[in-house]
């Protein structure tokens, strides 16, 4: 790690976020002047919708995060610890409380998984970042530093992640006036993965570096090489390109370089005489093809494309195909890397700065204390393991409370009591009803196909059971949820009885925390949410 961070040093890290000043002094920020039901007035994010009627039984306190925080920290692997220490502008002040530096306002839509779509005022200096962040305080979400902009071209069936720092007018000024191209708000898991696990999105076998490093890496000295300017790892390897104006594909051997896209005219020969340039990135950016075979009889379904900022046209995209998910996802991830640099990592630490210097949010967890009202006094519980279990306890009450709401008046038969076992997972925000196979498949490609990505669903072939779609290794497998009868009382199981479940929630809790006979734990669930 030492060696590592001196040759950080020689990294340049200029830049940062645009200064924004706060919106509640002039008030401009409210879209008073728009009589669309579906403009969202921008308001005070410091104060919760429920502030004055909440009795919770968690209290705000004053008392030190400081060794909650440094947990959390350690948890995310920092390889350049110098950046912490960066100006970095705060994180709180742009993106909740942005925006009157100019008096002009637009106008934009943006649009849900499920095509709703809400309409707010904006500066023109917003970011990608910001209107994340007004999305997640609107919609009461869990900001876990993993919600997208995404920009979705219907005409042409494409789309691509809007970076955290991208300015959002400018994505729109590229726009042509009669194309159907939408702004998406969703969850991308994989966003910045490739910082956690690198290893995971280079193969061995795409992956060259210089003699430097006798040609390997490890964690740190990969990143490194990828985001300082004077070196690049080498990714090579073979691709399917789509002839111009021809609809023919033509099977060629790639090299991405920090100078650019090329490919060889002979073989896999590497000489510059047989070398040809294919793309840069100073102008361009790299986009997910979207029913590939369909739109541009691709051979296979791992397509994306290269498209200058200047065009819009079907004609001018450099469409690309790989043959399976994870070669896709290592040109793609190269080529962000390549054009953004160190602003990408920028953006990945931010929110874990920020959640140091200011941990000021609308329900932080930072700013709770346990309390104890059950004597004559309330007293604050010091005692981390007491607080837990009190913790705990509160839980098993709601869900008992629950299950009696559910099995209705009297005392529930055996065949009663399943009911409440049935319904308590209608409410959970990974469980996604009558969603079919194929859908599912879409929804955790969409929200990213990393290790863990998981949803609970009805099962289309046997109504009585439920389906558990898991992504592994880039490819997404679904498991039975079956249901066990043992003497009148109803259990669910993954391995056909042997660890039974009164409800999917204690399932989906406890593969949370093991794997079982899972090829992983679940970690991130798919969400939908309604704007």
């Amino acid at each position: 790690m030492s060696d590592m961070n001196k040759t950080l040093d020689e990294i340049h890290t200029s830049g940062r976020l645009g200064e924004k000043a706060e919106i509640f002094q002039s008030g401009r920020g409210n879209v008073s002047g728009c009589s669309s039901p579906a403009l969202i007035p921008l308001q005070d994010p410091l104060l919760t919708p429920n502030a004055k009627t909440s009795q919770t039984k968690l209290c705000r306190g004053t008392r030190s995060n400081r060794e909650g925080q440094e947990a959390f920290s350690s948890l995310v692997p920092n390889p350049f610890p110098e950046l912490l220490h960066s100006t970095l502008s705060p994180f709180v002040s742009e993106c909740l409380l942005p925006w009157t530096k100019s008096s002009a306002t637009q106008v934009i839509k943006v649009y849900n998984e499920d095509n709703t779509s809400k309409a707010v005022e904006v500066p023109p200096d917003v970011t990608a970042r910001d209107i994340c962040q007004l999305f997640v305080l609107k919609n009461h979400c869990i900001d876990d530093h993993s919600w997208t902009l995404f920009e979705h071209l219907s005409h042409v069936g494409i789309e691509r992640t809007i970076e955290d720092h991208e300015s959002v007018m400018e994505v729109l000024s590229g726009w042509a006036m009669d194309t159907d191209s939408r702004l998406y708000f969703r969850k991308n898991y994989a966003k910045y993965e490739f910082f956690r696990k690198p290893l995971d999105f280079f193969p061995d076998h795409m992956l060259s570096i210089s003699t430097e490093t006798n040609g390997s890496a490890d964690h740190s000295e990969l990143i490194q090489t990828f985001l300082k300017s004077s070196t690049c790892p080498e990714i090579h390897g073979y691709l399917h390109a789509k002839e111009q104006s021809r609809k023919s594909w033509k099977k060629f051997y790639f090299i991405l370089r920090r100078s650019g896209l090329y490919f060889s005219n002979k073989g896999t020969s590497k000489e510059p005489r047989h070398l040809q340039f294919f793309a840069d990135f100073s102008d361009s950016d790299v986009y997910t093809v979207l029913s590939a075979k369909k739109l541009h009889g691709a051979p296979t379904e791992f397509a994306f494309c290269v498209k200058s900022t200047k065009c819009s046209a079907a004609r001018d995209l450099k469409l690309l195909c790989a043959d399976d998910e994870q070669t896709r996802t290592c040109w793609i991830t190269a080529m962000r890397l390549l054009k953004f640099g160190m602003q990408l990592y920028q953006n990945f630490i931010q929110p874990h700065q920020k959640q140091k210097t200011s941990p000021m949010r609308s329900i932080s967890e930072n700013s709770l204390v346990a309390m104890d009202f059950s004597g004559q006094k309330s007293r604050v519980i010091e005692n981390p393991c007491e607080a837990l279990s009190v913790a705990v306890e509160e839980g098993l009450s709601w869900r008992r409370k629950s299950c009696h709401r559910l099995s209705g008046h009297g005392s529930p038969s055996s065949a009663q009591s399943s009911v409440p076992n049935i319904a308590i997972h209608l409410t959970q925000p990974w469980f996604h009803g009558k969603l079919a196979r194929e859908e599912a498949q879409r929804l955790i490609t969409q929200q990213g196909l990393i290790d863990g990505v998981f949803l609970l669903r009805d099962s289309q072939s046997n109504p009585k059971t439920f389906v558990l779609s898991l992504c592994h290794t880039q490819k997404i497998k679904h498991f039975q949820i079956l249901p066990v009868d043992d003497e009148g009382d109803l259990f669910y199981s993954l391995d056909d009885g042997l660890t039974r479940f009164t409800d999917l929630i204690q399932l989906v809790e406890f593969y949370q925390l093991n794997r079982g006979v899972l090829p992983c734990k679940l970690k991130h669930h798919c969400a939908q949410i309604a704007l």
